[in-house]
């Protein structure tokens, strides 16, 4: 079960990696409105997912960084242990989308978010693969629990 933590978190790095240099790569030509609720843009977040605490603040950067750094460390250590079960995938997704935005962090000094969804005039803040996977991970989880609680009751 162990190479599962690899593969999942590996998966999601790769796939917020590979996301971000293209998005990178065509910058000149975002915004492209992809359809009548989402565009592709380029924005720079320091804060953590969907821009929260985007400040420009050198110690809350840092803060975060490392704040998200003892998270994944924690997680790693955590899902070590584990010989199964249902936490490994949604841990280890919220782990890969960690690690993928600290990547960033320390490359480039913000991570990149480009994934806009918006609804007449109001935007939900752009977010990234990372920040997907951190959610999603998050919502398994909450789920998870939920189930276990509802089956124990």
């Amino acid at each position: 079960m162990r190479r599962f933590i690899f593969i999942i978190s590996g998966t999601v790095i790769a796939l917020d990696h590979i996301t971000k240099a293209l998005i990178l790569k065509y910058a000149c030509a975002l915004p492209i409105e992809v359809s009548s609720f989402f565009n592709l843009v380029l924005t720079w977040n320091r804060g953590i997912s969907f821009g929260f605490f985007n400040l420009s603040a050198d110690w809350v950067f840092w803060m975060i960084t490392l704040l998200a750094s003892i998270v994944s460390i924690g997680i790693f250590i955590f899902l070590w242990g584990q010989k199964k079960g249902p936490l490994i995938l949604p841990l280890s997704m919220v782990m890969g989308g960690a690690i993928g935005n600290i990547i960033d962090r320390l490359y480039r000094g913000a991570v990149v978010d480009f994934l806009d969804f918006h609804l007449y005039n109001y935007h939900w803040p752009a977010f990234n693969v990372a920040d997907s996977a951190i959610v999603v991970g998050v919502m398994i989880l909450m789920w998870t629990n939920y189930r276990d609680a509802k089956n124990h009751s």
